[in-house]
Formats: structure tokens, sequence, C-alpha cells
């Protein structure tokens, strides 16, 4: 029987009860990781953990607020006591709150640093260090978006933590590459989720504007996840890769 390419792994993936999370927790698994899932809703954490245990994949369902760094610390815990080690971290849980920069409150603006920037960066620290420990080093990914590229009506706050985890991934090769840790990030542009196909209109409208013709599914920006944080990307860190289907090339706006 061929092994699979991640045999043997244990990953985190953050803000995964729907959407490109869970389609990312869902390929690892189906692929031979042990993913611990996190979703701040509970009902979607075990409903999503359900989903792919069902598939035969090996799933642990962690409700919780990945913002908050000891429970950030208590997903790693997890991980170790679970599954014994810790090998990839995707850093997927974020938040949009749009609204005209005149009118944006220090509230929202507090609550989109605090999970897209804060929960990234502690989670980010807190696997680091598992991962030295271990010394058999790990894979570390960021959620950016096209919009930490590009401008875009009525998200400054949250186009300023996009532009920034890319930052931090490239700075934190300097500390991180000596034990052999990479750290990257994906850029996805525009995407069908269960959030964005509430809108009636989001389909057309972004076929419309997007160079190949169409936005994006989960499973496309799943893959660039999966091999960003597979054997196949080990010369690869401190990079950033956009899936937008061209929109940054030309970059229309959809309004």
């Amino acid at each position: 029987m061929l092994s699979k390419p991640f045999d043997q792994q244990t990953a985190i993936v953050t803000g995964a009860g729907q959407g490109i999370g869970f389609e990312i927790a869902r390929q690892l698994c189906a692929n031979g990781a042990s993913v611990v899932l996190n979703d701040i809703d509970p009902a979607y954490a075990n409903e999503a953990a359900g989903k792919i245990n069902k598939e035969k994949g090996i799933c642990v369902a962690m409700p919780g607020d990945a913002s908050d760094t000891s429970f950030i610390q208590s997903m790693v815990d997890t991980a170790i006591k679970k599954f014994g080690k810790l090998n990839i971290v995707v850093a997927n849980a974020g938040i949009t709150l749009f609204a005209d920069f005149f009118e944006y409150t220090a509230d929202a603006f507090n609550k989109v640093m605090q999970l897209n920037l804060g929960g990234s960066f502690f989670l980010a620290q807190s696997a680091a260090k598992q991962m030295k420990a271990q010394q058999s080093g790990g894979r570390i990914l960021f959620m950016s978006s096209v919009v930490g590229h590009q401008a875009h009506k009525n998200l400054a706050a949250y186009a300023i933590t996009k532009a920034g985890l890319e930052m931090l991934a490239k700075n934190l090769v300097v500390e991180l590459s000596p034990y052999n840790i990479t750290v990257n990030a994906i850029a996805p542009g525009a995407t069908l989720t269960e959030r964005t196909l509430h809108d009636a209109e989001y389909e057309k409208t972004w076929s419309r504007i997007t160079p190949i013709g169409k936005p994006a599914t989960v499973n496309d920006i799943a893959n660039a996840a999966l091999f960003m944080v597979s054997p196949a990307s080990g010369h690869i860190t401190g990079q950033s890769l956009v899936i937008d289907g061209g929109w940054t090339s030309v970059s229309p706006s959809p309004y």
C-alpha cells in the first residue's frame, strides 16, 4: 500500500468549521494527517470533525476562540496529548468586518486585529516552540488575501491584517529557519463558500471580473494550502502565493 503524503503528521487548522478551513482540514486527513480542527462555534466544529471522521479521517474537534492565547496553547497541548507531536499549523481563523473608513469603530478594529493578526501570531509562536523542541521541523501557513495586495473598498482594517501576515511570514524566516520550520502564506481571491454564496450576485459578479472567468472553489484554495505544507515545498519559506484567477493582475472593483 502506497503511503500518503501526510502519513504520521499532525496538524492544527483554525477556523475550520466550514469553507476554506474545513476543506483544508478534510484534505489533510484524506492524505494521512491527524487534525485538530478548531472553530469558535461548537456546532460547526463538531459537525465538521464528524464529517471528516465518517470519511475515515482522524479529526478531533476543538471549539474555542482562536485569538485567546490560553486557548491557543491548549490546542497545541491537545495535539501533543492525542497524537504525540505537531508538524503543521494552518492559521485560517479570521473575521471580515466591512465598514467605511470614516465610520470604522475602535471596537471593530480591535476585534479584527486581535483575531487575524494576534491569533495567527501567537498560534505560530506556540506551534514553533513545540516544533523546535521536537527537533524535526515543521510547516506554518498563514491565510492572507488578495486585499493584502490590492485596495478594496470598506476593508482597510482587514487589509492591514492580511498584508501584515505576509510580512510576518517573511520576518519569521530569520527566526524559524534554523529549526527547519518553514513559514508561508497563501492569499485567496474571491472564493465560493457558504458565506459568500449568501450573496446571490457574488458568483456572477466575480466571474465577470476575474480573468480566468470564475471565482475559486474551496478545493482550489485547499490544493494550494496542502502544497505549501507538504514535503514538496520544503525549500519554500517566507513566501506568499496568490490564488485569484488573475484578479490582482487587473484588479477591477466589484462595485
